[in-house]
């Protein structure tokens, strides 16, 4: 049975943020915010499992905040992360319930308490902790031969992205010995470039697909079976692993070993199942354990705390204020951290696979944006590439830096320069700089969230992930989407199945005359 949500245009709530927004809320100036209210920082900062979170350099008030969290309540969206947590099929478009969460619970969990739900959570809990428990008893097998140098993931999308962020973030827990390398892209390149480092007989392949169909994944896994065995490779069961639900498919190509995960794990929210295996090769049983339960913690406080303190419901009704009614439509995300340097790239996927949506759950054009692009690359790099735009650009764009306060390294001063670099820059984008002579002129008034680590550690990675994954949630609650499903990367997908055997062949009939011009072109 699908949830008919309210959307937020239907709600007095949203007409209540416009007149705001018309009036002083769209002109509010941060530096004159903390003048007249000394405890803006307090009011607007707040700590969650493992992230303290400032959010007073954002352009908001009390006000406006208290009618962004009216607007959730009349959305219904207490209401509907109760739903997810039930289990019930709020994948509307799909028919499917949304169970990621269930990936890092325990055995006795906080958050299946409802009545309704206990028996098809209690199975699906039963079912997720004996597949894990297999998955995690592999990785120790793996971790202890000494044969296995090198482990390369076969994946693409959430196959890919969320194993590859995670195990370089850990790179500290990383198991000497062993190093992880990841294919997605079907340009050949890529493949070939891990080839030349690895030597078959130490190697170990993850193929992470869930129907053993994906097209770019089939075929560099094909690939790679053909070079393994072209240079002398024997056992393609002992070298070659399956992420996958087709056990059938894969026995076909030659694999034995299989971890299989459920229709209710969407690739973007699947690192926490047999897709992270590589995680848990890089950092262990342990390791994988207290990932999960950081995210679990997450979970925990997303579920039951007051939306008034409840970090991933402030940050996404912030997105919402920033995306529908100042009409930003970009957000940058700046990890001042080396080892988070494809967290930009994972959240990219999360929240724009998820909520770049136009239509409602019930198909209805929207009147109203959505996800806006999400991009960024590390700090310091940054600072010397795009900052520049965010300063004195013509378009505001809203930064979110992520900082840890523990460095892993020991290079004396390091963490020290790159800690106040990241304040610096959100200090910089508050107050601006005036220059009557205009090109040193900063207008200020940019602004920016902070979120801070203690340390970089599995747990602290597990809480900060969770919080995306919740607020993505949150505001595709509030524009009244399907944040679940992703039907904008199928149609590529087939058009890709009816050109190819047109490029081999030459057969041009039907298409249009850009793309037959360009195939032509190609061909010749």
């Amino acid at each position: 049975m699908s949830m008919m949500r309210t959307r937020c245009d239907q709600t007095a709530a949203w007409g209540q943020l416009q007149k705001a927004f018309q009036g002083d809320a769209g002109r509010f100036d941060l530096q004159t915010g903390f003048a007249t209210d000394p405890q803006r920082f307090e009011r607007f900062s707040q700590d969650a499992p493992h992230v303290f979170a400032d959010l007073s350099k954002n352009l908001i008030t009390h006000d406006v905040e208290v009618l962004l969290l009216t607007l959730a309540r009349q959305c219904g969206v207490e209401v509907y992360r109760d739903a997810m947590f039930q289990g019930e099929k709020i994948n509307n478009t799909e028919q499917r319930s949304v169970q990621h969460f269930l990936l890092r619970n325990p055995l006795d969990p906080l958050l299946n308490k409802a009545p309704s739900a206990i028996k098809n959570i209690a199975n699906d809990m039963a079912m997720v902790h004996a597949t894990r428990d297999a998955m995690l008893a592999y990785a120790e097998q793996v971790r202890a031969d000494d044969r296995i140098t090198d482990v390369v993931n076969i994946g693409i999308g959430g196959s890919d992205l969320g194993p590859q962020m995670a195990v370089l973030a850990l790179d500290q827990f990383v198991m000497p010995g062993k190093r992880f390398h990841f294919v997605s892209n079907v340009d050949g390149d890529e493949l070939a470039q891990v080839l030349a480092q690895i030597e078959p007989r130490s190697t170990l392949f993850l193929i992470a697909s869930k129907t053993f169909t994906t097209p770019e994944t089939m075929t560099n896994a094909t690939s790679a079976k053909h070079w393994f065995e072209a240079q002398g490779g024997v056992d393609v069961a002992r070298h070659f692993c399956a992420l996958t639900t087709e056990v059938e498919k894969a026995r076909a190509f030659g694999i034995t070993t299989t971890f299989g995960f459920w229709d209710w794990v969407g690739g973007r929210y699947s690192l926490w199942s047999s897709i992270g295996l590589s995680i848990a090769l890089a950092i262990g049983a342990q390791g994988f354990h207290d990932l999960l339960s950081g995210a679990h913690e997450m979970d925990a406080h997303f579920r039951l705390a007051p939306l008034e303190r409840n970090l991933p419901v402030r940050l996404g009704m912030l997105d919402v204020w920033y995306r529908n009614f100042h009409g930003f439509s970009s957000r940058c995300v700046a990890p001042y951290s080396h080892a988070l340097r494809r967290l930009p790239a994972y959240l990219q996927q999360l929240e724009m696979e998820s909520n770049g949506k136009r239509v409602d759950q019930a198909g209805q054009l929207l009147p109203f944006g959505t996800s806006p692009v999400v991009w960024g690359e590390p700090g310091t790099n940054g600072q010397h590439a795009f900052f520049q735009l965010l300063h004195q650009g013509t378009d505001v764009i809203p930064l979110e830096f992520i900082a840890v306060k523990a460095a892993a390294h020991k290079m004396p001063g390091h963490q020290e320069k790159l800690l106040v670099n990241a304040l610096a820059q959100a200090q910089a984008l508050m107050n601006g700089r005036t220059d009557p002579g205009g090109h040193r002129d900063f207008p200020g008034n940019r602004p920016s969230t902070f979120l801070l680590l203690d340390q970089l550690d599995p747990a602290s990675l597990g809480a900060l992930i969770a919080l995306y994954e919740h607020r993505v949630f949150v505001s595709g609650a509030i524009w009244g989407i399907d944040s679940f499903d992703q039907w904008g990367v199928e149609l590529g997908k087939v058009l890709a199945k009816d050109l190819e055997p047109r490029l081999a062949s030459g057969d041009l009939l039907g298409i249009d005359g850009s793309t037959a011009g360009l195939l032509n072109r190609i061909r010749t």
